[in-house]
Parts: C-alpha cells; sequence; structure tokens
C-alpha cells in the first residue's frame, strides 16, 4: 500500500471504539464488551503500545492483529483449541468468555530485544543467569539458544507493568496449579513450534512469542487474545539473517520491533515522555504490518473502509451484535 495513502488515513486511524454494549473495559490495544450466552466482543484498535505505553494509532494495524490472529488460531486449533466464534468486523471478534490466567507466556528461541527485560538487554548487561536460566559467556545477539526457552511475565503486576517470574515461580506464587501450568507450558512449545515450521514455509524466522491462556467454563485450557502477529512476536527475513548476523547489523523485522528500535535510535528506552515521531515513519510501521500479513499468510490483504466506527457498528448490526 502506497506510504502516501496511509498518512493521509493517519487522523482517523481508530484509536477506541464506543459501543451500546455493557460491561466495555479497555487494554492497550483492545476494547472489549459483554455479549449473551457466555460470549465477548473483542475489538482490535490500531493503538500502538511499546514500552508499556501506547505511542500512537496507526491505520489498518486492527485489521492485520484482528484478521492474522484468526488465521493462526485455524492453524493451531489442533494443538490447542482457542476462544475464537466469528469475526464480525475486520477489527471485531466474538469470542468464549473465559477466565484468563494471570500470566503470560513468552517463547523465546533467540537471544535479543532492545528493550529492559528482553533478554539480550539483560546479557549484555553482564547479566548470566536470567528469568531462571544460566546463559554461557560468548554469546552474539541475535543468534539462537540451543531450545526454546519460556520466560512468564505478569500481567500487569503491582507497578501496573508486567513482572517476570521463572517457570517455577508461576506455580510457587500461587498463580497457576501445577498441573494445569504443565498444560499450558506443553501448550506454548508446541505453539511455537508449529509457529516456526509455518513462518518457514512463508521465508520468515518466528523469534519469540507472546501467548495468554484462559479457562473456557467446560475447563478446558484456551489459546486466547492474538496468536503469532506483529505485535505479540517478532518476525526475520530468513533470506537476508545469515549475512546481518555475521556482519554484527540488526536482521530485517518484520514486526513491532521497529518502532522500537527508531525510538531507540533517539536516545528513548521508555522512561519520561517519548519523542514525536514524524507521520512517515508510522506509515512505513503500519505497510510493514500489511507485509507481515501477506508473507504469512500467502494472501493478498484488503484494507477495510475508514473510519472503522461506522463500519463496525454497521457489520455488527448485520451479525446481530448490535440492535
Amino acid at each position: 500500500m502506497e506510504i502516501e495513502k496511509i498518512i493521509d488515513l493517519l487522523p482517523t486511524a481508530c484509536q477506541a471504539s464506543d459501543l451500546p454494549l455493557p460491561g466495555r473495559a479497555e487494554g492497550k490495544v483492545r476494547d472489549w464488551y459483554t455479549l449473551p450466552g457466555g460470549r465477548r466482543l473483542l475489538v482490535t484498535t490500531d493503538r500502538l503500545s511499546a514500552f508499556d505505553k501506547v505511542l500512537a494509532c496507526i491505520p489498518y494495524k486492527g485489521q492485520v492483529l484482528n484478521q492474522l490472529s484468526a488465521w493462526w488460531f485455524d492453524k493451531t486449533r489442533d494443538v490447542i483449541g482457542n476462544h475464537l466464534l466469528s469475526l464480525p468486523d475486520p477489527n471485531a471478534a466474538e469470542v468464549i468468555e473465559v477466565q484468563p490466567y494471570p500470566v503470560e507466556v513468552i517463547v523465546r528461541g533467540f537471544i535479543t530485544g532492545v528493550t529492559k527485560t528482553a533478554l539480550w538487554y539483560r546479557y549484555s548487561l553482564g547479566e548470566r543467569s536470567i528469568y531462571g536460566y544460566t546463559f554461557p559467556e560468548g554469546l552474539k545477539k541475535n543468534q539462537p539458544l540451543p531450545q526454546p526457552i519460556i520466560t512468564p511475565t505478569t500481567k500487569g503486576g503491582p507497578t501496573g507493568h508486567d513482572e517476570w517470574l521463572t517457570v517455577a515461580e508461576v506455580v510457587t506464587h500461587g498463580f497457576v496449579s501445577a498441573a494445569e501450568w504443565e498444560q499450558i507450558t506443553d501448550a506454548a512449545l508446541a505453539l511455537f513450534a508449529r509457529g516456526q515450521e509455518i513462518s518457514t514455509r512463508a521465508g520468515m524466522i518466528l523469534v519469540d512469542t507472546k501467548y495468554e491462556f484462559g479457562r473456557a467454563p467446560d475447563g478446558r485450557i484456551v489459546l486466547i487474545d492474538e496468536v503469532h502477529t506483529p505485535d505479540s512476536s517478532r518476525f526475520w527475513k530468513t533470506s537476508s539473517y545469515p549475512q546481518r548476523l555475521s556482519a554484527g547489523q540488526e536482521p530485517e523485522s518484520f514486526d513491532k520491533e521497529v518502532v522500537r528500535l527508531g525510538y531507540v535510535a533517539r536516545g528513548y528506552q521508555g522512561s519520561g515522555e517519548p519523542p514525536a515521531m514524524p507521520p512517515d515513519f508510522w506509515a512505513e510501521a503500519s505497510a510493514l504490518y500489511i507485509q507481515s500479513f501477506e508473507v504469512l499468510t500467502g494472501e493478498s490483504f484488503t484494507p477495510a473502509s475508514y473510519p472503522v466506527g461506522p463500519r463496525l457498528a454497521q457489520n455488527l448490526k448485520k451479525a446481530g451484535l448490535l440492535p
């Protein structure tokens, strides 16, 4: 998609939804509402968060996340069930209501990252015992780990930010029972393996990702929120990765890391007021999200109409989810 067209749409990016439905709540990226019959409506906005802050709203980001998650839910349902019932709109999902587990499951296949919680950032400061794992000397940024590891975090924590845990602490601190945690970690590693397999066929490397799980009304553990999107995952271009690694260059990214790196290049690491970024920076980020969708799925992205609000309401009425 042309950068100029995306720039023109920046003022109309979906900052929030406002629907005549009960139980409205808001996360960093999604708004959700209560529906009858043990269901919820998730609206994926165009909000972009990094460094635990909402930094901007960029066109089509919400549509990419919503539709790409639905694609991955379908590709992984034999690994573990999920909460998705339908997509009544490009930015909305009808899901079953579940009890979310209070931890996010981060699976890492490489040592990388620039934020203060990233594996490479902490290793570069001299730490060798990180997230309950011991790492040897001599590792290089962006190289693969011997095998994927799980590094859980809380959701929000006492400070309002995600707080890291070791795998053992999830159980010993009472967040999840031992039996359920075993099922969750087994599912997370299997999901990551499936994600890497499919991404490899698309010419991409699935580097790391975040999963969320919940307990369905019938007691099943299911995958929720989103899966293998440019927001929740890190993707690199396979063909250029070896050369860039050898040269000490950053891999070609197809995810939100380009936004983080743009801020880091301006000296921002997450503390204080973030610097203002030009419109073309955000338009290029939007185009990258779209490209990620197309490369991973092998499908063409069909941009939905803007502004999102009127179209969303119309589609929800057609689906019988709005009066």
